[in-house]
């Protein structure tokens, strides 16, 4: 339990500090492009500009930290109960809020502290009471489902932010969201891990599930990054990110809390996506780059908010 706990600690300071980064790369990308070259005819950003964005230096950084992360929080999700593991790395816009302070010169209000604060104590609570993971069994059927499921809302849900443009932050969040948690239960389901074989893991559907939801979430979450205001997309990504997967793992999987512990896990777990949804909502700093527009500005359509997670 306790390397379990440690394992997705590390990935969400991972995921964190590299969301940071990735802003700032997002946004130097931006200020070095005409303001509506990067735009769609419907407001949103075309895949160029999200390129540029991605071939900037803190990006490529902050991808690679990703990638670190995806690893730690496979390992958690194999560990840890689903509701323990996805929460703790949803954590991780907690580490993005602090290290903006530094990075990008934003102050947190008293609010956002307030709701980093419930978020800890919440974390606290939930590693309290879970009990150890469930099973790793699932029917091959369940594989196939995810896998069927994961596809639909990776690509239809690319193709609506393509047609929504500046007004798709919130389904770009939730959908991201969506994606990272089918990526934690397909990870706690995949076959051929232990014991090891190969021909078991290759033709798992879950395998491709995780690749589509992996691949796919990170890239609705870079374009989450360049629309508008992310606050309430960053509050649906940890919805989506904690809740199904966390229900997923108590109703089919066998997670369990420790015996008669089960109120206090499910009030850390409702206080911990509560405090998350707080910290994104109170977020004011979207667009607030400093010497170019006050605090609580809105950016231009297109250009990149500097502040999300993963």
């Amino acid at each position: 339990m306790l390397i379990g706990l440690l394992t997705a600690v590390a990935a969400s300071i991972c995921y964190g500090t590299g969301s940071v980064l990735q802003a700032v790369g997002s946004r130097r990308a931006a200020r070095m492009s005409p303001a509506a070259a990067g735009v769609t005819a419907h407001g949103g950003p075309n895949l160029s500009s999200t390129a540029k964005a991605a071939m900037t230096w803190e990006f490529i950084v902050g991808t690679i930290l990703d990638f670190v992360g995806f690893g730690l929080g496979a390992l958690a999700a194999r560990m840890l109960p689903l509701f323990l593991s996805q929460t703790v790395i949803s954590a991780n816009l907690v580490i993005t809020a602090v290290l903006s302070v530094k990075l990008l010169g934003i102050r947190l209000s008293r609010k956002e502290w307030t709701s980093i604060g419930v978020v800890c104590t919440a974390l606290v609570l939930l590693a309290t009471a879970a009990g150890h993971e469930g099973g790793h069994y699932a029917p091959m059927a369940t594989h196939w489902w995810l896998l069927g499921i994961t596809l639909l809302l990776m690509v239809g849900g690319t193709v609506a932010v393509r047609l929504l443009g500046g007004r798709a932050a919130i389904l770009a969040g939730l959908l991201s969201g969506l994606g990272f948690g089918a990526l934690g239960v397909g990870v706690r389901i995949l076959n051929g891990i232990d014991p090891f074989d190969l021909g078991a893991l290759l033709t798992d559907p879950a395998l491709y599930a995780i690749l589509a939801a992996g691949f796919g979430g990170m890239y609705l979450h870079t374009v989450a990054l360049q629309i508008g205001s992310v606050n309430g997309a960053t509050a649906a990504l940890v919805v989506g990110e904690t809740v199904l997967p966390g229900a997923i793992g108590v109703l089919w999987l066998g997670d369990a809390s420790r015996p008669g512990m089960a109120w206090l896990a499910v009030l850390g777990f409702v206080l911990a996506v509560t405090g998350a949804v707080a910290v994104a909502w109170y977020g004011k700093h979207e667009g607030s780059d400093p010497g170019a527009a006050g605090p609580g500005a809105e950016p231009e359509p297109g250009a990149p908010v500097p502040v999300t997670v993963r």
